[in-house]
């Protein structure tokens, strides 16, 4: 006889890696596993912004100027700081942004950036 065997359905999120060292925090580091504070360890480092501060940046990129959320995600992990920068991450020549706008996102990362 066949059992029917329940899957459970995973929801895949984007992360930054400013919320991955939030997530990874909140564990503690005691409950963490050697991969795990290597991953801690990386994040720690790389981390331009806070975790709040990620996810408010790549809110206003996806709504305010359009573009995807993995595009957000990566710009918000390195914030670029220069028009030159930026238009490393949204390079493919899939769409063309105007300079004013490429200005506005730099002005936005550069407010938020840690100092």
């Amino acid at each position: 006889m066949l059992e029917k065997v329940e899957t459970e359905k995973v929801k895949e999120k984007i992360l930054t890696i400013p919320q991955v060292k939030k997530l990874l925090e909140k564990l503690g580091e005691d409950k963490l596993d050697q991969f795990q504070r290597r991953v801690l360890d990386y994040v720690s480092k790389f981390s331009k912004v806070n975790a709040e501060t990620a996810e408010m940046l790549v809110e206003k990129l996806v709504k305010e100027f359009g573009l995807e959320e993995a595009e957000a995600v990566q710009i918000v992990n390195c914030m670029p700081s220069t028009v030159e920068e930026l238009r490393v991450f949204l390079g493919g020549g899939r769409k063309i942004i105007e300079a004013s706008k490429l200005e506005a996102m730099v002005k936005l990362l550069n407010e938020h950036r840690l100092k």
